[in-house]
Formats: structure tokens, C-alpha cells, sequence
């Protein structure tokens, strides 16, 4: 997916947000607006008229609102990302997103590079969710451990292990049978989400919170 086209769904009600939006997204060269819609019935009825990688869906919207539209669209194309872009951040609002199924949550005003990340995340196959919502899911739905929680999924963890034992991007898309342009996608996600400069910053921390063993 990385390596190809992400044909995007952009569904916002503010008209000036959305151009916006879209004419940003418009100048990544593997980023693609081929579709918007303004409320939550017109971008159900695209989803299952036209194929999308990805879907950014605002909360706030009119008719039968962003969660509905989320799930309904989910219910139609149960392997499609939802990537809510949202005003509201609120752990309410985020157990409801993970009831709906989506993919990733990012709140308005997010920097344009973290953005771009987060689609080309969730178009991956991993989630996307910002600091505040991952404590919350940690807060919701982990039971309690005596494990340090992490914030990434299952994947990057895979990853970030791989990373530890000193592997390449493309030794570790050998040894996971993925394509090495999906691995500098969870990559930079891990790096992102664990808000460090790069991958030995990122081990080193792994090691300290116990989500690796530490080396020797």
C-alpha cells in the first residue's frame, strides 16, 4: 500500500476546512482526495458506490452524525480505515470511535507531517490513536497488569523488537513477509507515537519500559 496511490474519502461539513484539508493533502505525491462528501449519508452511499483506501471522517456532522457513519460504513466495507479528524477530545468520544471500528483518531490542528503519517498508517493496516486517546483505550480496556502498557500495536511491537535485535527495514520486512515500504510506514509511526528522533532513541526506551529485553 505504501508504495502505491491512497485514494482518500474526505468527509468534513466545514467547506473552507475541508478545501483546506484537501488541497494539503493533494500536494503528497501518493496522497489522493478522489472523493468528498459534506455529511455522513452522502459518504455512506460513495462507500458503496466507489473503492477508497482510506476514509477521514469528521464527528461533527449533520444527518446521521460521524460515529452512525462510521459504523454503517464499517458494516459495508469491514477492511476500509476509518481515520476520524476531529474538534472533540473526550475518552467518551474515543470508546465510542473503537465501538464504531475505527482506525485512528487525530484532533484538529494536528501538524500537517503527523497527519500524512496517520493516513499512511491506518492505509497499512496499523491504528492511529493520539496520546491522550491511547491512555484512555489503556485506561478502558486493558484489565491490570503488572506490565508497562504500551501505545503501540501489535505490530510495531513486533517491529520494535526486530529493531532491538539490530535489524534492517528490509531484514525486518523478510523476516515479518511484508513489504519493506510498510515497515518504514510503522517505522516512523513507533517513533512518532513514543516522541523520540530515531529508532536507537526508541529501543533504548523500549528497554527501559520493559517492552523489549535489553540487549546482551
Amino acid at each position: 500500500m505504501t508504495d502505491q496511490t491512497i485514494h482518500i474519502l474526505l468527509v468534513e461539513d466545514d467547506e473552507l476546512f475541508r478545501l483546506g484539508l484537501s488541497t494539503r493533502l493533494q500536494q503528497e505525491p501518493m496522497l489522493r482526495v478522489t472523493a468528498e462528501a459534506e455529511d455522513g449519508e452522502t459518504a455512506i452511499a460513495l462507500v458503496r458506490q466507489r473503492s477508497f483506501d482510506v476514509v477521514i471522517l469528521d464527528i461533527g456532522l449533520p444527518g446521521v452524525g460521524g460515529i452512525e457513519a462510521c459504523r454503517q460504513i464499517k458494516q459495508q466495507q469491514p477492511n476500509l480505515p476509518v481515520l476520524v479528524l476531529t474538534s472533540h477530545n473526550r475518552p467518551a468520544l474515543i470508546a465510542h470511535l473503537m465501538e464504531a471500528q475505527a482506525q485512528g483518531y487525530c484532533v484538529k490542528g494536528i501538524a500537517a507531517e503527523a497527519l500524512v503519517l496517520a493516513i499512511r498508517s491506518v492505509a497499512a493496516g496499523a491504528t492511529w490513536w493520539d496520546a491522550m486517546a491511547s491512555q484512555a483505550i489503556r485506561a478502558a480496556f486493558r484489565p491490570a497488569t503488572t506490565e508497562p502498557p504500551t501505545p503501540l500495536t501489535k505490530r510495531e511491537q513486533e517491529i520494535l523488537v526486530l529493531m532491538a535485535a539490530g535489524q534492517s527495514n528490509q531484514e525486518i520486512a523478510e523476516t515479518l513477509y511484508i513489504a519493506s515500504g510498510t515497515v518504514r510506514v510503522h517505522v516512523h509511526a513507533i517513533l512518532q507515537k513514543l516522541e523520540v528522533r530515531d529508532r536507537t532513541q526508541a529501543v533504548l526506551l523500549a528497554m527501559q519500559m520493559g517492552w523489549v529485553p535489553p540487549r546482551g
